[in-house]
C-alpha cells in the first residue's frame, strides 16, 4: 500500500511537467506535422498534398539559398564563438577581483534581448550616423561610408556577426570558466612540478577534461545560429535580393505574410531534422569523449 501511495504521489510531482510538455510541446509539434502535409492557408480552405510540401522545398531555389546562408553562418560564428569564449576563460579563471569584474562585463550583454542589442548594432553601423564608420573613418581605414546592411550579402553577416559575438560570447565564457574551475588543482600543480608549461597544461590537460562542456556550448551555439532570426530580420530584412533570408527568415516568410501555412510547417520540421542530426552528433561525440 504504501509502494502504490509513493507511486501515485510520485506521479503527481511530475503531472505538471507532463501537462506542459503535453500541451507546448507533443501537441504542436504533431499538429505541425499535421499541416505539413497540407496546402493549409488562412484564406483558403485546406487540401492534403502528402509530401508535395517537402517536393516543394526540394525544388525552390530560395530554401537553398536560405540554407547555405544560414550554414555557413553558423560555420563562421561557431569557431569565433567557442575560440575568444574559451580564450577570455582562460585569461579570468582565477577569482581575483579584476578578473571578476572583467567577467562580469563580458557577460553583461548576454541579459540584453536580441531585439535591442539588434538595434543597438543598426545603429551603430548606420551610414550615415552610425559610430562604425566615423571611427573607420577618422583612422583612415576608410575613406567613404560603408553601407554595411543591404549592399552586400557577405559584408551583411559579418556586420551581423560582429554584433552576435559581442552579444553572446559571455554565455560560452561563464561555462567555460565553471568547468575549468571543476579540474581538480592538484592535477595542473603536479603537471607544473614535472615541468609543463602554461600551454601544455591548457593542451593536455584543461582542455581534454573540459571537452563535454565545450561540446555542449558548441551545440547550443550551433542551435542558436540555425534558429538566426531577430538580428537579420532587424539589421537586414533578407537584404540584398534576400541573400540574407535565414532559414527561419524563410520559415516566417512563407507562414505569415504569404500565409502558406503548410509550406513554412514543412520547412520547420526540415530544420528541426538538421538540428536533431546536430543534437545526436553532439552526443556521439560526448559519449567517446568520456570514453
Amino acid at each position: 500500500m504504501h509502494t502504490g501511495t509513493s507511486r501515485y504521489v510520485g506521479l503527481l510531482y511530475v503531472a505538471p511537467a507532463l501537462a506542459f510538455v503535453l500541451v507546448f510541446t507533443a501537441y504542436p509539434l504533431v499538429q505541425m506535422v499535421w499541416m505539413s502535409l497540407h496546402n493549409w492557408s488562412l484564406i483558403a480552405a485546406k487540401k492534403y498534398v502528402g509530401a508535395g510540401n517537402f517536393i516543394k522545398a526540394w525544388n525552390d531555389p530560395q530554401f537553398w539559398m536560405s540554407l547555405e546562408f544560414t550554414l555557413k553562418y553558423t560555420a563562421l560564428i561557431t569557431p569565433i564563438l567557442m575560440i575568444l569564449g574559451y580564450l577570455i576563460a582562460l585569461l579570468t579563471v582565477e577569482n581575483r577581483p579584476l578578473r571578476q569584474f572583467t567577467r562580469g562585463v563580458v557577460f553583461a550583454p548576454v541579459v540584453i534581448g536580441l531585439g535591442a542589442s539588434s538595434l543597438l548594432w543598426y545603429w551603430l553601423f548606420s551610414y550615415d550616423f552610425g559610430l562604425i564608420n566615423r571611427i573607420l573613418m577618422d583612422i583612415g581605414l576608410i575613406a567613404k561610408p560603408v553601407v554595411w546592411f543591404g549592399a552586400d550579402a557577405d559584408l551583411s553577416m559579418w556586420a551581423v556577426i560582429v554584433s552576435i559575438v559581442w552579444k553572446v560570447v559571455g554565455f560560452g565564457t561563464i561555462l567555460f570558466v565553471a568547468a575549468i574551475h571543476a579540474v581538480p588543482s592538484e592535477i595542473g600543480e603536479a603537471a607544473m612540478v614535472d615541468g609543463a608549461s602554461y600551454w601544455q597544461r591548457v593542451r593536455l590537460i584543461t582542455l581534454p577534461l573540459t571537452a563535454k562542456t565545450i561540446l555542449l556550448v558548441t551545440l547550443v551555439s550551433v542551435i542558436g545560429s540555425l534558429l538566426a532570426f531577430d538580428q537579420f530580420y532587424i539589421m537586414t530584412a533578407g537584404q540584398p535580393r534576400n541573400m540574407t533570408a535565414t532559414s527561419v527568415f524563410l520559415i516566417y516568410l512563407n507562414s505569415f505574410p504569404y500565409l502558406k501555412l503548410g509550406y513554412g510547417a514543412a520547412l520547420s520540421l526540415i530544420l528541426a531534422g538538421i538540428i536533431l542530426v546536430c543534437t545526436m552528433l553532439q552526443m556521439l561525440l560526448s559519449r567517446r569523449s568520456h570514453a
